[in-house]
């Protein structure tokens, strides 16, 4: 009997593994591969562009004859960029500020979504509604620089993550995640006699590991590329993020970076030079993410769809 049954069911699973997909599936799976395929290259060929003018002499880059792969190739705007103080200075700044910016505000904001997600606290509504209000409509940005001004913040550190400490998006995201815990979890810790802040430390967020790890990346990625911030409250070269160098770097006049230096001048070129720097400021940040990818997408979908 049992091996009737073994039969059956090895024939119904050849059964259904025999089903051929329709002509218009096929279709639709090659179109699926063309346009991922179109996107991806259009994604990846201005890195591509910008590695082979990094790497391309001067006279190459100036006569447009860079397209994807450079020309005459050298390492000297590399070695300029490494050089370059104020490039390291900048560099320094910009990782503190995602390392510190991001750490701090992971836990503010799981401190705040951790009371929000339970039902019993009390005006939970009008807080969830002023949270939210927030998101809609802000002081405005002459505003908000007097009032950093009136706190002594301006052209300092602290400026650039103290104002971004709490997200309401992402707030929300960690919120819904935690209503869709189970209560018996809470019950059982507050059972061998944990307070609130034990509980959401050793039993709520090794279970929140996915959406926390989701949301660090989302802080890192904006920290690390906010020159906004920086632009508004920051003057002193010491405390500008390596965005903002950038984009000083890519506005300035042709080449002015260079005069101080001739024999570099040879084999570069302003274009060069901005090519190099924004690769080299892309590779941290990029090597971020692998690290984080395995939850990026399963942090992203329960945190959003649950509550």
């Amino acid at each position: 009997m049992r091996q009737d049954l073994d039969l059956k069911t090895i024939s119904a699973g050849a059964g259904v593994n025999a089903i051929k997909s329709s002509t218009g599936e096929k279709v639709f799976t090659v179109f699926n591969y063309c346009v991922f395929i179109l996107i991806g290259i259009t994604t990846l060929v201005p890195f591509i562009n910008l590695l082979a003018k990094s790497l391309s002499s001067e006279d190459a880059v100036v006569s447009g004859r860079v397209g994807l792969f450079p020309v005459g190739i050298q390492f000297d705007t590399y070695k300029y960029v490494l050089q370059d103080s104020l490039f390291l200075t900048s560099l320094k700044t910009s990782v503190l500020l995602t390392v510190i910016g991001t750490g701090l505000s992971l836990i503010m904001t799981t401190m705040t979504a951790y009371p929000l997600s339970k039902i019993r606290l009390r005006g939970r509504k009008w807080l969830l509604l002023m949270f939210v209000f927030t998101m809609l409509f802000s002081g405005g940005l002459i505003p908000t620089y007097l009032l950093m001004h009136n706190l002594n913040l301006v052209n300092t550190f602290a400026v650039l993550f103290l104002p971004a400490m709490v997200n309401v998006f992402n707030m929300l995201i960690i919120k819904n995640y935690f209503e869709g815990l189970p209560d018996s979890l809470e019950e059982s810790g507050k059972l061998d006699g944990a307070g609130n802040i034990r509980i959401l430390i050793h039993i709520m967020l090794p279970l929140s590991l996915p959406v926390l790890a989701t949301i660090a990346l989302f802080f890192a990625v904006a920290f690390w590329n906010d020159y906004f911030t920086s632009m508004i409250y920051i003057t002193d070269p010491d405390l500008k993020p390596l965005q903002l160098y950038l984009k000083e770097l890519i506005v300035s006049s042709s080449g002015d970076f260079l005069k101080n230096n001739v024999d570099l001048a040879i084999n570069m070129t302003p274009q060069s030079i901005q090519a190099s720097s924004i690769l080299l400021a892309t590779i941290p940040i990029l090597l971020v993410y692998p690290f984080l990818q395995k939850y990026f997408v399963k942090g992203v979908l329960v945190g959003s769809v649950k509550g």
